[in-house]
C-alpha cells in the first residue's frame, strides 16, 4: 500500500539524515552499564548517550526542521531516559526502548508545535512538485532539484495532523511494519491501520490540490 510513486522516490532525501547504526556492543555489557548507573554511577549515562546520539540526532531531525529544535528534541529523550532508566527491562534491547521514547518524544513535539496547515500549504509551489518528476535524473543541478523536492516533503508532512505525519513517516520513510509502529507508539494495530489509512487520504487530497493533472 504505497502512498504514490513520485512522493515515494523522494524517501531517498532522507538518507543523509538516517542513522545506520553504531557497531553492535556487547550487551551484556551495556546491561552492566545500565545495572552502575542505577546502582549511583550516573556519570556512565554519558557513555550511553554516546553510543544512541547518533540514531536519536537522525530520529529528530524527520520532525523538526531548526537545528536548535532538534537539539532541544533530543535532549528531553536522554532526559526522560534517565529519568525513566529503572523502568528498562533487561529482556529486551536497550536501543528499542529508548526509541520507544524518541519516537513518542517527538509525536510529542509535534502535537505541541503543530505549525498552521494553512500557512504549511501555502508554501508549496506548483514548481517545486514539479521537481519530483525528475527527481532522481542525471542533471546539472540535481542536488538544488533535490533540496526543492526535500523542501517540499516538508511542507507536505507539515501540513498534516501530528498523528498522519507520524504514522506517515515510520511507515512510508522508515519502512517500519504496523507491528513495529504499534510497538514504538504504543497504539493498537487497528488504530495504526487506520491512521495510515487516513494519513494517506489527506496526503493524496494535498497533491491533488497542487497537482490536480497528476493525481
Amino acid at each position: 500500500m504505497l502512498l504514490t510513486g513520485n512522493l515515494l522516490q523522494t524517501s531517498v532525501l532522507f538518507s543523509e539524515m538516517t542513522y545506520l547504526g553504531a557497531p553492535l556492543s556487547d550487551r551484556s555489557s551495556e546491561q552492566a552499564l545500565i545495572s552502575d548507573i542505577l546502582g549511583g554511577n550516573t556519570a556512565g549515562f554519558e557513555s550511553l548517550i554516546g553510543t544512541y546520539q547518533g540514531r536519536v540526532f537522525a530520529t529528530a531531525r524527520k520532525y523538526a526542521r531548526k537545528e536548535s529544535e532538534v537539539e532541544d528534541i533530543v535532549q528531553e529523550i536522554f532526559i526522560k531516559a534517565f529519568r525513566k532508566l529503572d523502568t528498562y527491562r533487561m529482556d529486551a534491547p536497550f536501543e528499542h526502548w529508548l526509541m520507544k521514547i524518541a519516537i513518542r518524544t517527538c509525536y510529542d513535539y509535534l502535537r505541541k508545535h503543530q505549525r498552521s496547515r494553512i500557512a504549511s500549504f501555502t508554501d508549496i509551489q506548483n514548481e517545486d512538485f514539479d521537481l519530483l518528476e525528475v527527481c532522481g535524473e542525471d542533471t546539472n543541478d540535481a542536488r538544488h532539484q533535490r533540496e526543492a523536492a526535500k523542501a517540499l516533503v516538508h511542507n507536505l508532512l507539515d501540513a498534516l495532523k501530528p498523528a498522519f505525519r507520524l504514522v506517515l513517516t515510520l511507515q512510508e520513510i522508515e519502512g517500519k511494519s504496523v507491528k513495529e509502529i504499534a510497538q514504538l507508539t504504543g497504539w493498537s494495530t487497528a488504530l495504526v491501520k487506520v491512521r495510515a489509512f487516513r494519513a494517506r487520504k489527506e496526503m493524496r487530497k494535498l497533491l491533488e490540490k497542487i497537482n490536480p493533472d497528476a493525481y
